[in-house]
Formats: structure tokens, C-alpha cells, sequence
């Protein structure tokens, strides 16, 4: 239980009472349970959704159910994404190893750069164009079914980041997490991914179980094939992952999740 308390505690607000030593090792292995925290999160979303629908016109729910995702991961990843870009912003000078040490440098920085605000502003819009399109094409019982799947699976694209990348620090959470992480704890977030997705499908009732069932290959293998490009792109920029490099991707992971869902669906039968 450990390792699931580790894990809500890193990726959300919840307040969560731990006893006795946590190791490095135990803080790696969390990472198996970021599906079940995602899930946490996802669930709240959901109900916000699902609640002010019955009072509110459909572009107030998806600012609100957008608000709800913001606060109870308490911005964490946004503030890495900014972080992230203001980074990617430094120009190049044709020095490679030059200009990884500056982009380090700056991501470390903790004021925030033009670029960083930019890059805020512009997921959180991107990502209310997409809640509220979902909104009006699904209406809200699919839209509440689409954002708990999302933070289920951009929670768990950590693990891949994590499982194939290499730190670009000898030190930060990023390292603990990106050098400890073992393959059991890897393969662990790969069966509750599967499990809480397939509990989803059955227990849901927004699209025709077939419908469901053929979004999670889809979702899985695109988000995989993000991760490593993800991971990819992080070597070749920062030599290689930092916390804010990996919280960036789920930031993204969010967005591709939802525009994956959004066509998808839009072919489907959700029961409004």
C-alpha cells in the first residue's frame, strides 16, 4: 500500500499519511500506481462533469471539469511544462553539449519565461476546446467516460518515459524515479492500466461495449509510441530526462489522449 499512497501523494493534492521510512526505492516503485492516481483524478473530473451538467450550459462544465483536473493535481504539471519550454526556447549555438548545460540551467530557473506562460496558456486552452467538443458531439455521460480514461492513461505514460529513458542529473525526483524504476514495477503499471481501462468498459455505459473496447488498443499503442518519442526528443535536446521533462509529457499526453478520444467517438452511439 505503500507504493499507492506514494503515488497519490505525487500526483495529486489528496492529503496522504505515510508511517515509517521511505526509501528511493519505494519512490521508484510508485510509479507502478500512477494508473490508480490517474484514476483518482480522472474520477473526480468525472463527477464534476457529471454534476454541474445538470445545472450548467455545456461550455461552464468544461471549464469546470478542466478546473477540477488543475486543482487536484495542484498545477504540478503545468508548471513543468513551462518549465520544459522555457527550456526549449534557448537558441542554439551549435554547440551540443553547450546547449543541453544552458537548457538544464534554465529549466532549473525558477522564474518563469514568456515561453513558459505561452506554453500554459496555450494546454489549458487547447485543452478546453477539446473537453467541450467532446461535450457537445457526446454529451456528458461520454464526457465524464473520456476524462477518466485520459488521466488514467496519460498518468500511466510516465511509466514508460520512466522505464526506457536515462536522467539528464545525477540527482532530482526525476532520477529516482528514471534509475529506480524495475521492470516488475513497470509490468505492474501495464496490468492496472489494463484493469482499470477494462473496468471502465464494462461498468460505463457512455458507447457500445465494442466502441469502448476498440478505443484502449488505439490510446495504448499511440501514447506508447508518444513516450519513447518523447524520451527520444528529451536525449537529443537535454541529454536526456528531468521531473520537468516527464511532468511536460503528461501535460501532452493529456492533449493526445483527448483528441484520440474525440475522433474515435465521433463515430460511435454515446447515450447522452
Amino acid at each position: 500500500m505503500k507504493g499507492l499512497f506514494l503515488a497519490i501523494q505525487f500526483l495529486t493534492v489528496i492529503p496522504v499519511s505515510l508511517r515509517g521510512t521511505v526509501t528511493e526505492k519505494d519512490v521508484a516503485r510508485s510509479a507502478a500506481f500512477f494508473p490508480v492516481a490517474g484514476a483518482v483524478q480522472g474520477a473526480i473530473a468525472a463527477a464534476a462533469t457529471l454534476l454541474f451538467a445538470r445545472i450548467f450550459p455545456s461550455p461552464v462544465v468544461s471549464g469546470l471539469a478542466l478546473l477540477a483536473l488543475v486543482l487536484v493535481n495542484g498545477g504540478f504539471h503545468l508548471d513543468a511544462l513551462a518549465d520544459t519550454f522555457d527550456a526549449l526556447a534557448v537558441k542554439s549555438t551549435g554547440e551540443a553539449a553547450a546547449d543541453r548545460a544552458k537548457r538544464l540551467a534554465v529549466m532549473k530557473d525558477s522564474a518563469t519565461g514568456a515561453i513558459g506562460v505561452t506554453a500554459i496558456v496555450m494546454a489549458l486552452l487547447l485543452k478546453y476546446v477539446f473537453i467541450a467538443a467532446v461535450f457537445d458531439r457526446l454529451g456528458a455521460c461520454a464526457t465524464a467516460y473520456v476524462l477518466f480514461l485520459m488521466a488514467v492513461f496519460s498518468r500511466w505514460s510516465f511509466t514508460p518515459v520512466f522505464f526506457h529513458g536515462k536522467s539528464a542529473r545525477p540527482d532530482g525526483l526525476g532520477r529516482t524515479f528514471i534509475d529506480g524504476l524495475d521492470g516488475r514495477s513497470y509490468a505492474l503499471s501495464w496490468v492496472l492500466l489494463a484493469a482499470l481501462a477494462l473496468a471502465a468498459v464494462l461498468f460505463w455505459p457512455a458507447f457500445s461495449q465494442a466502441a469502448r473496447l476498440g478505443l484502449l488498443p488505439v490510446a495504448c499503442v499511440c501514447l506508447y509510441a508518444f513516450s519513447i518519442l518523447w524520451v527520444f526528443f528529451c536525449q537529443r535536446k537535454f541529454g536526456g530526462l528531468t521531473g520537468d521533462t516527464a511532468g511536460a509529457s503528461a501535460e501532452i499526453a493529456d492533449l493526445l489522449f483527448l483528441s484520440i478520444a474525440l475522433l474515435w467517438f465521433s463515430q460511435g452511439d454515446p447515450l447522452r
